[in-house]
């Protein structure tokens, strides 16, 4: 294959990066290799992590005969106050987390169709179909017709506002399903939104769906190499429809203009080709979206949510199916993953490599996307157990790019990509196989930080809720900064900007950072951590003026300091408190 110059420069900085997998020796003193095997009973394992709450799953979603099955697994996670929406094949549960040692199911609603990735917005419940399986109506019969009026594929909307009753409002047809699903607001009239679909699925006949075509790449009509953008007037999401199919794979005037799959040299993955979005990551505070393609990734510009527009893209001979992307919080990286084996297979083995089914970590300036790195899960799993990176977000630490991602039967691990050439664990959960002798899927497929937790869908146990702890890789001030950002809902590919509010715990988080990474003199730490105590214990004007000199103070010492920034960023903080009285 033939690629333009633009496409080789990723490629060669693909193959210049390399990540050595964990040694022998490191490998055998983690705690998660050779985990006793289980389905409810596995052996677990954990570091700067606690398992503080778990739920079964409910009884009409599991067969306890056959735990894998894959009709009856959960999904992905929407979250909204304090409950928890679980996606499945099978249809979804809302959790009650107000006592997170004890997740109790609210409802459960069955409606069969595929993974079901779900969304919230207000009182509105958006739930991916893909299947051909799937009905209008809901029902657990299945479409026996090649073409049937009956059969869904698309978005559904449901309206929640009464939680136990759930009430389908809306059901937007597609020529390819939804396998995901990403909630775009309009930045100009909260009253819209926009809809992005990702279909992965097989195109459907035009005499089931008017207007699909499974023509190639010469065909202009072709129901690949696009997506699908559905318009929703809130106020009235029964009109809701499909407006726009952007073409963001083109070049040149081909619809097909990126990846056509295959191998990309001796030695390297055989990448799918890049006529489908898997996850498409939006992060509206920066008018931006990073769209995990098949084989490419892409970033888009979302100015106008109803019609995105490509402005780079890259691709990497070690990635064989480009899944899902993550912003860090000032949007100069994103983190891509590789879903090499579907995330059935086995790819954490001792045997494969560290660049593949892992992530990718790319810098951005501008336009520009530069990969700086990789981070794969550094514990080796077995044979039968399905694992590869998969679904996370970010833990809210002030200073720091810091992710929790689901790793399959890999289980959780918590990864600090602040230096994206060098990430780093710094906690982890894990089970062990639901069997020892033989593949049963299972694991995490999505683990996500939510107002101050982490809560893991299981793919065949049900569902997690984690705590981090305190360790000499997160403070306790850092994780007391990261639980004051709260969020009333919260979905996966929806990214928000987080924001920190200005108070001592978060100026002491940044001078635990100082510290840790000698950003700054250890007497200077010392001299601003004495101060801050010193300004607490004084009335409001003394108080106010302490601060005031503290961050002047700070000001001169990011002349000639280390972490020039972080030291800034503490003297804003301080800056922040004084004002605040």
């Amino acid at each position: 294959m033939i690629h333009s110059a633009r496409h080789l420069r990723p490629l060669l900085l693909a193959a210049a990066i390399a990540v050595p997998a964990a040694g022998a020796a490191a490998q055998s003193a983690d705690p998660r290799v050779g985990l006793k095997a289980g389905w409810l009973d596995a052996g677990q394992a954990s570091r700067h992590m606690t398992l503080v709450g778990h739920a079964d799953r409910p009884a009409g979603f599991v067969d306890p005969a056959n735990p894998g099955d894959f009709s009856l697994i959960n999904s992905d996670l929407a979250f909204s106050g304090n409950y928890v929406f679980q996606g499945g094949y099978h249809g979804f549960q809302v959790w009650d987390v107000s006592n997170p040692a004890q997740p109790t199911l609210r409802t459960s609603f069955v409606c069969p169709g595929g993974q079901g990735d779900l969304s919230i917005l207000g009182n509105l419940l958006f739930m991916s179909v893909e299947e051909n399986s799937g009905r209008v109506d809901c029902g657990t019969q299945g479409v026996k017709d090649t073409v049937s009026a009956e059969r869904f594929r698309g978005v559904r909307i449901f309206d929640i506002s009464d939680l136990d009753h759930p009430k389908q409002v809306a059901a937007v047809q597609t020529c390819r399903g939804s396998h995901t699903h990403t909630l775009v607001p309009d930045p100009k009239d909260k009253t819209h939104i926009y809809v992005y679909v990702s279909g992965t699925g097989p195109v459907r006949s035009p005499n089931e769906l008017a207007g699909c075509s499974l023509g190639g790449e010469d065909d202009p009509n072709s129901s690949l190499f696009r997506i699908e953008v559905i318009h929703v007037l809130l106020d009235h999401p029964e009109q809701a429809k499909v407006i726009a199919t952007p073409r963001i794979f083109a070049d040149s005037g081909r619809i097909a203009g990126l990846w056509k799959g295959g191998m990309h040299g001796e030695g390297t993955q055989n990448t799918a080709q890049t006529n489908m979005c898997h996850d498409i990551t939006v992060y509206s505070a920066y008018g931006l979206a990073a769209g995990a393609c098949s084989g490419n990734g892409l970033l888009l510009d979302i100015s106008k949510p109803g019609d995105p527009r490509r402005v780079a893209e890259v691709m990497d001979p070690n990635f064989a199916y480009w899944h899902s992307a993550t912003f860090n919080n000032d949007a100069s990286k994103i983190l891509y993953t590789d879903e090499w084996g579907g995330g059935v297979a086995p790819r954490c083995r001792s045997t494969d490599r560290a660049t593949w089914g892992a992530d990718a970590i790319f810098t951005r300036s501008g336009r520009k996307l530069t990969l700086a790195g990789y981070y794969k899960l550094p514990a080796w799993q077995t044979a039968t157990e399905n694992c590869v990176a998969h679904n996370g977000n970010l833990v809210p630490v002030p200073g720091r790019d810091i992710m929790v991602q689901a790793w399959y039967q890999g289980g959780v691990s918590v990864v600090d990509f602040t230096d994206p050439a060098h990430p780093v664990e710094i906690a982890f959960f894990d089970r062990g196989p639901v069997d020892s002798a033989k593949a049963v899927l299972a694991g995490q497929w999505s683990t996500y930080w939510h107002n101050g937790r982490i809560y893991g869908s299981e793919i065949a146990r049900g569902l997690d809720v984690l705590e981090l702890v305190p360790s000499d890789l997160l403070s306790e001030n850092e994780l007391a900064a990261a639980k004051l950002v709260h969020f009333d809902q919260f979905n996966p590919q929806s990214q928000q900007k987080i924001t920190w509010p200005a108070t001592v715990v978060v100026a002491r988080a940044y001078l635990d950072q100082l510290a840790r990474g000698k950003g700054l003199a250890e007497s200077r730490v010392s001299a601003a951590r004495a101060a801050l105590d010193a300004a607490e214990k004084l009335g409001t004007s003394g108080r106010r003026s302490a601060l005031t000199k503290l961050a002047a103070s700070l000001e001169r010492d990011a002349r000639s300091a280390k972490d020039a920034a972080k030291v800034r960023a503490l003297a804003t903080t301080v800056r922040g408190i004084a004002k605040g009285g």
